[in-house]
């Protein structure tokens, strides 16, 4: 899980925290790290849901209004309904 740290190097590790830091923030600063860990996993999400959402949007555009170049209003687009060939405007 952490590569090359063994059982008995975490062990060390623990221990010299415990004693640096103290029995009684020991416990507070684990929460504030898995806090931290938490916020950073959520941030990282969103970005990649984020960055998803604008390559659907690049790949596949919605259609835009179309302007009538020589009188300057706006055209709906038309589609055709699949069953009964009619023409529909959205």
């Amino acid at each position: 899980m952490f590569g090359s740290i063994g059982m008995p190097e975490l062990l060390v590790i623990f221990l010299i925290a415990l004693i640096v830091i103290g029995p009684k923030k020991l416990p507070e600063i684990g929460r504030a790290i898995g806090k931290g860990i938490a916020e950073f996993k959520k941030a990282t999400e969103e970005i990649k849901e984020s960055i998803e959402v604008e390559d659907e949007d690049i790949i596949n555009p919605e259609p835009e209004d179309m302007i009538d170049s020589i009188s300057g209003k706006k055209e709906k687009e038309e589609k055709k309904d699949g069953d009964r060939g009619e023409k529909t405007v959205s």
